[in-house]
């Protein structure tokens, strides 16, 4: 019988050398290039943590908070690198998407009477 453990391991390294993973890394490694634009994507992803932790703490999000988080995301919009990174990452996650639904195909079965 197979390991799933061992078989995802698998699946991890197999993503790793999906054409979809290396456009991604490369758009990201693009994206380190631009300062600029580099440092607006860390600004955004530091503010989304903080934000999604207020939350999980049960802390309310202010409209303020979510007012600079939107600016931050209009701001993204407008450079190139971090657009072309995110055209790259909803290709990854429509791949992951898929697997996930191929996974738990066999749970569906099982409420589906099969």
């Amino acid at each position: 019988m197979a390991n799933v453990y061992d078989t995802a391991s698998q699946m991890a390294k197999d993503l790793q050398e999906s054409q979809q993973f290396k456009e991604m890394k490369h758009a990201f490694d693009m994206l380190k290039l631009d300062a600029v634009a580099y440092a607006l994507f860390q600004q955004f992803q530091d503010k989304q943590m903080t934000l999604q932790q207020k939350q999980m703490n049960g802390q309310e999000v202010t409209n303020d908070e979510i007012t600079d988080l939107q600016t931050l995301g209009e701001k993204m919009q407008n450079m190139q690198p971090i657009t072309d990174l995110m055209v790259k990452e909803q290709a990854l996650s429509q791949m992951m998407d898929e697997l996930n639904r191929t996974i738990s195909q066999p749970i569906v079965d099982i409420y589906q009477g099969k």
